[in-house]
């Protein structure tokens, strides 16, 4: 019997302002990896409201408006693929939620970050969560922004490139991407720095 997920948290403290932040698109071979950070009130609720991963398309979109409707402060960020191979994956996933948190209307005291590494940003405390986005509200709401927008600029450059079926795996490295690779080349979009087919790709 399938046991019931336990409600998300609304803060992790509520002496001062916290924004969650989370990323989307780190492990993808093209497009940019997107940040988000999330302001949200103690009284948010939405019964659906979940790391990003757990919810359908349509659910997230849903809650995205919601998010961006009843936030008291919300930013999104993008760092480009050619950026990401001059630097790292690591450093341009922090480079863009240091975007993110920069662009807020509201400087937050602390910010809760998904997952266990991050880049201190300048003047303000972190704490680092494992599946934090499956665990504190502000956290999955940043996890849904930066997930929402990235899955939109991918449909839109699969319009461009459909022969890598990025509408469908949004850029992640499935087989059927792959075999575009393989069978048409790279475009100005891909990760050179990422490996693209594995070695001896049998496809």
């Amino acid at each position: 019997m399938k046991t019931p997920s336990q409600p998300l948290k609304s803060f992790y403290q509520n002496i001062v302002l916290e924004a969650g932040v989370d990323e989307a698109g780190r492990g993808c071979l093209a497009g940019p990896v997107v940040a988000a950070a999330v302001i949200l009130p103690l009284s948010f609720n939405d019964c659906e409201l979940n790391d990003s991963k757990k919810l359908t398309a349509k659910q997230r979109q849903r809650i995205s408006l919601k998010i961006k409707d009843e936030a008291l402060a919300w930013a999104i960020a993008e760092v480009e693929n050619e950026q990401i191979d001059q630097i790292n994956i690591l450093q341009a996933t922090f480079m863009a939620m240091h975007k993110a948190i920069a662009s807020l209307s509201i400087k937050p005291k602390l910010l809760l970050i998904d997952g266990n590494r991050f880049k201190p940003f300048p003047s303000i405390s972190h704490q680092c969560f494992i599946k934090g986005d499956a665990t504190y509200q502000s956290i999955a709401a940043a996890s849904i922004l930066a997930k929402t927008q990235r899955d939109f600029l991918m449909e839109n450059y699969h319009k461009q490139y459909p022969v890598y079926h990025w509408d469908k795996n949004k850029g992640y490295p499935t087989k059927e991407h792959r075999i575009g690779i393989k069978a048409f080349g790279i475009s100005p979009l891909h990760r050179i720095s990422f490996q693209l087919l594995p070695p001896l790709a049998l496809f």
